[in-house]
């Protein structure tokens, strides 16, 4: 097991890298036809890192592979503890995958059972076989995985792009979402400042060298030190190996977060480079009906592995009020 002070490095690895590829991978791809691995070969370096990554998760008491119109979703089950809540679902940030949660599981299984899953079109055990075009395509096969899992109703929470497909999918399709919780969002509550998209492009080339990544990944987590860790390396082979072919997100607008009906957690980093978190603060009070919004002034967007036990201490108590199944 990674000693905790090394996990918590490894998460702040997840979160910057999962902004990198947002704010530059994003600005350089294509939306057609469907995301692919390059090779045989990187596939194979993909999947031995993943398997060395979860091995710091806890065990899934099952695992499963939903059938949607747009590919096989990969779905990981935890059994948390006596159910009080609706369960858990989690959306990791873009090329980040489950393994991006491993600080958090210990603390999110005290609220019940957690489902985790690998965003469709993006590196990780999931595999699109259909083009994803539209936001509507997005909330369509996330809809559909939550449709052929036991429960009726879930409490979605999304990291960094995670946010943006939860909330997508809270704007598009809401039924079955008992409460959304979105998690330093990208492109929800703010753009991306011009700065990190241009600090973030020569970062997301592929043949350049991993120096170019570090020094962005250490800019995004308020300048935190980096380090190698297996995490870090299965995102950086997905990066390399991994091509996703899919639409940019589109701003979730304030008109669009005023119609949500459900209870909304909004956490917001205070030294986020993905939005101006004061701006960002200001839309989720002034847009959101339903809410509670949470701002932790010195995190990074890397803040699920920086704050695992305030974050779900916050997330227990908007639960408690919002989330019961009863």
């Amino acid at each position: 097991m990674v000693k905790p002070k090394r996990r918590r490095r490894l998460l702040i690895v997840l979160g910057v890298i999962g902004a990198l590829v947002l704010a530059g991978v994003f600005v350089l791809r294509t939306p057609s036809p469907v995301g692919h691995w390059n090779s045989a070969s990187g596939y194979e370096d993909y999947l031995a890192k993943y398997g060395q990554s979860m091995q710091d998760m806890p065990k899934p008491a099952a695992t499963l592979d939903v059938r949607t119109d747009y590919g096989l979703v990969r779905v990981y089950r935890f059994a948390g503890a006596q159910q009080k809540f609706h369960p858990l679902v989690l959306l990791p940030g873009t090329s980040s995958g489950t393994p991006v949660w491993a600080d958090n599981m210990p603390s999110l299984l005290k609220l019940g059972d957690v489902y985790a899953l690998d965003l469709l079109g993006e590196p990780g055990l999931s595999i699109q076989n259909r083009p994803i075009t539209s936001a509507e395509d997005k909330a369509a096969w996330l809809d559909q995985t939550l449709a052929a899992l036991p429960a009726k109703q879930f409490n979605v929470v999304g990291l960094s792009i995670g946010g943006w497909t939860a909330t997508n999918l809270a704007v598009r399709r809401p039924d079955r979402i008992a409460t959304l919780t979105t998690l330093e969002p990208a492109i929800v509550y703010g753009d991306i400042p011009a700065e990190t998209v241009i600090r973030s492009l020569p970062a997301a080339v592929k043949w350049l060298p991993r120096s170019w990544r570090d020094s962005f990944n250490s800019y995004t987590a308020g300048g935190a030190p980096v380090e190698q860790v297996p995490v870090a390396d299965m995102i950086e082979s997905g990066m390399k190996n991994y091509t996703i072919r899919q639409p940019q997100p589109g701003r979730i607008t304030e008109e669009q977060l005023a119609g949500l009906t459900m209870p909304v957690l909004a956490i917001i980093a205070g030294k986020s480079v993905m939005h101006d978190p004061v701006k960002a603060r200001e839309v989720a009070e002034r847009a959101l009906k339903n809410k509670t919004v949470k701002f932790y002034p010195e995190a990074s967007h890397a803040i699920n592995g920086e704050y695992p036990d305030q974050l779900a201490a916050d997330l227990q108590a908007f639960l408690t009020t919002h989330g019961r199944t009863s």
